[in-house]
């Protein structure tokens, strides 16, 4: 595995609404959520209230720092509906077929795409989505930052959309989640 993925130990959590975001997702308790390329975990963190014991948050990435700190983090908290998995989400996410209600790619797809891993990375979250399940993708705003990464590898809306098409993903709404991010959710047909 790659010892550090583009980006690893960057978060864009206090860049976003992330109430916002969450009331969006409408989480109900019992939700299976995957937080794909969770870094260190804060959305993942997040959700764990919001699907409540009865739900699970899968946190995967492929940075092993990032996972291991999760992992601390966890059972310092004593945080029980959260498990942390070390994987490459571009080649395979470790959970069965249609086993997930809702998945997250925050500000990571921009990056799966420079590096021409973001259609391995979709397929496995069509794979791993139940048929009518939500993805969100939150992105920068294609803006000159800082914060946030070049623009010539920022993405606009019409240009994720057209890159979750092919994969079963369906757009629902696109809006702003902060002064440099947005957020577009779909629905797998």
């Amino acid at each position: 595995m790659e010892s550090k993925p583009i980006a690893a130990g960057k978060s864009s959590f206090d860049l976003v609404d992330v109430e916002k975001v969450f009331a969006e997702l409408k989480l109900k308790p019992g939700t299976a959520f995957l937080d794909v390329a969770c870094g260190r975990g804060a959305y993942s963190l997040a959700a764990s209230t919001y699907v409540g014991p009865e739900g699970h948050v899968y946190a995967v990435d492929l940075w092993e720092e990032g996972i291991a700190a999760l992992k601390k983090e966890l059972a310092a908290k004593a945080i029980r509906n959260v498990s942390a998995h070390l994987a490459d989400v571009s080649r395979h996410i470790p959970f069965a077929d249609q086993s997930i209600d809702t998945c997250l790619l925050a500000t990571v797809l921009h990056d799966l795409i420079s590096i021409q891993k973001a259609e391995g990375t979709l397929s496995e979250i069509q794979r791993v989505m139940k048929a009518g399940g939500a993805l969100a993708v939150i992105e920068f705003k294609k803006i000159e930052g800082p914060p946030g990464p070049p623009i010539a590898i920022r993405i606009t809306s019409e240009e994720l959309i057209r890159t979750c098409r092919p994969f079963a993903l369906a757009p629902i709404k696109t809006l702003d989640v902060g002064p440099y991010t947005y957020l577009t959710l779909f629905t797998r047909g």
